[in-house]
């Protein structure tokens, strides 16, 4: 069974800090692709942040380059963004995506809410 659990959200202060995670299991992390991505209410889910399988390369919505970083860890099967300067337009629902060849699954979502 293909899970993605996604844990670490919450409030943060407007240039604070939080560092999601996603736990992945039931398919072949290691050669997914794995991203993030955010849906604001009353907005279109939007691509936050990518990681390939082999190589670590990443990308980044212009939004948020410079602030968050993207890492994953395969003997773990987790991917992690880090996110600095938290900005009240961050706030969001937060999803953790895999995307294989022919499959793609999402998380469940996680709440983050940057406001003072």
């Amino acid at each position: 069974q293909v899970q993605l659990v996604e844990s670490g959200g919450g409030l943060a202060q407007p240039g604070g800090s939080l560092r999601l995670s996603c736990a992945a299991s039931g398919f072949a992390f290691n050669i997914a692709v794995m991203s993030w991505h955010r849906q604001a209410p009353g907005k279109e889910r939007e691509l936050v942040a990518d990681i390939v399988s082999i190589g670590g390369n990443t990308h980044y919505a212009d939004s948020v380059k410079g602030r968050f970083t993207i890492s994953r860890d395969n003997a773990k099967k987790t991917v992690y963004p880090q996110m600095n300067s938290l900005k009240p337009e961050d706030t969001a629902v937060y999803y953790c995506n895999a995307q294989l060849m022919y499959q793609r699954y999402w998380g469940q979502g996680t709440q983050v809410t940057v406001s003072s």
